[in-house]
This record gives structure tokens, C-alpha cells and sequence, in this order.
């Protein structure tokens, strides 16, 4: 094989596993940070802690996942257990951008 196979073989991969992944991993560090020197303050235990026993749709951006109509069942350091349908998830607190609470 010439060398323009291997170029076409190897640099997506290349691109793929040195460039993109890396970026997505340290994206969230990078985020928390620049909060941290804005002032903004990352969602404390203790607010969601309130929320406990209730129900509440909870959504981590627009890239992520949203949980509608789930019920907190325990928060336990930077982790919440949440229940809908019999059906349990674990979320982590620092990937949470709203919680929005059902009466």
C-alpha cells in the first residue's frame, strides 16, 4: 500500500482517539473551573437533598439526558438515586442543570 492509504486508513482514528475523546473527558473540568472563578456556585447536596420524596424532571443539557417525572429516592456525596416506573438510576450531581419540581 502507498502512503496515501494509510493517510486515509489512520488519521480518522488518529483523530477520533487523540483529538475528540481527550476533549469530551476534560470538558467538564474545564466547565467547573470557570465557574469557580466567576462565582457561580455547582449545585449543592443540600438543595437537592430538599427535593427528596418528591416528584421533579431533571435535566443535564442538551447533549444529555432528561429524566421526566422521577421521584429522588436518596443523595448520597456527588450522586443521586432516582426511580420512575419501578426503574432506577444513579445521576451524577455535577452533570445536573435544572431540577424542576411537580406539585
Amino acid at each position: 500500500m502507498n502512503a496515501g492509504t494509510y493517510i486515509a486508513i489512520y488519521l480518522p482514528i488518529f483523530i477520533v482517539l487523540f483529538v475528540i475523546l481527550p476533549t469530551n473527558r476534560r470538558h467538564m473540568f474545564v466547565v467547573r473551573k470557570l465557574k469557580k472563578r466567576r462565582g457561580e456556585r455547582v449545585m449543592s447536596n443540600e438543595l437537592i437533598k430538599a427535593c427528596r420524596g418528591k416528584v421533579c424532571t431533571i435535566s443535564t443539557g442538551s447533549l444529555g439526558t432528561s429524566y421526566s417525572k422521577v421521584e429522588i429516592v436518596e443523595v448520597v456525596d456527588n450522586w443521586i438515586k432516582i426511580q420512575s416506573k419501578g426503574k432506577r438510576d444513579i445521576v451524577n450531581i455535577d452533570f445536573i442543570q435544572s431540577i424542576k419540581i411537580h406539585d
